[in-house]
């Protein structure tokens, strides 16, 4: 009986090994948005809500993950339908030529997922590419194909440095981005 335990133990860790390499996640838009704040004559801060975001995170077999994420620039929620309108339009996300902004991650220990660390990688915005840096906030992850992961990012990017200058008088040429993505494993 115990040479039958001893294997069935070793084919259970040969599975959990395979499991974690090439494991895949994919965000789940229901319960992940991204928001974005910006300072309007140095009192005020304006702010709005993607409500919509998907995409994958994808772990190789060394532990390190690749974020890949999609923003549906159209799916912006905000006070003000005037701001609204105007954060749409060709001055600022230009949602009618570029509807998404996309963000790839370089490769990131899946523990930093977990306890938090540096992210970089390339953010896509108005048809322009730049490398950005954000932090990762601590949060619960397992590397786990059964369990559920909420991450939470956060950074600043220039407007200027997407093509954004316009109102450049009466707003803030930074504007602070945060990420709240849930993960889930992604059926094969």
């Amino acid at each position: 009986m115990k040479p039958l335990l001893a294997v069935m133990l070793l084919a259970g860790l040969a599975f959990q090994a395979s499991a974690t390499a090439g494991e895949h996640y994919r965000i789940d838009t229901a319960h992940s948005h991204a928001g974005f704040e910006v300072r309007l004559l140095w009192f005020r801060t304006i702010s709005g809500r993607f409500a919509r975001i998907d995409g994958t995170v994808s772990l190789n077999g060394q532990g390190m993950a690749i974020v890949d994420a999609r923003i549906d620039s159209p799916s912006v929620v905000m006070d003000s339908p005037h701001y609204r309108k105007a954060v749409l339009g060709p001055k600022f996300f230009d949602a009618a030529q570029h509807p998404v902004i996309h963000f790839l991650s370089d490769p990131v220990a899946f523990t930093a997922l977990r306890s938090g660390g540096v992210l970089d990688g390339q953010l896509s915005l108005r048809g322009i590419t730049r490398p950005v840096r954000f932090e990762l906030l601590a949060s619960h992850c397992t590397a786990s194909a059964q369990s559920t992961c909420k991450i939470r990012v956060r950074g600043r990017v220039s407007r200027k440095a997407f093509g954004m200058t316009s109102h450049r008088t009466v707003l803030s040429d930074r504007v602070t981005l945060e990420l709240s993505i849930a993960l889930e494993p992604a059926i094969r």
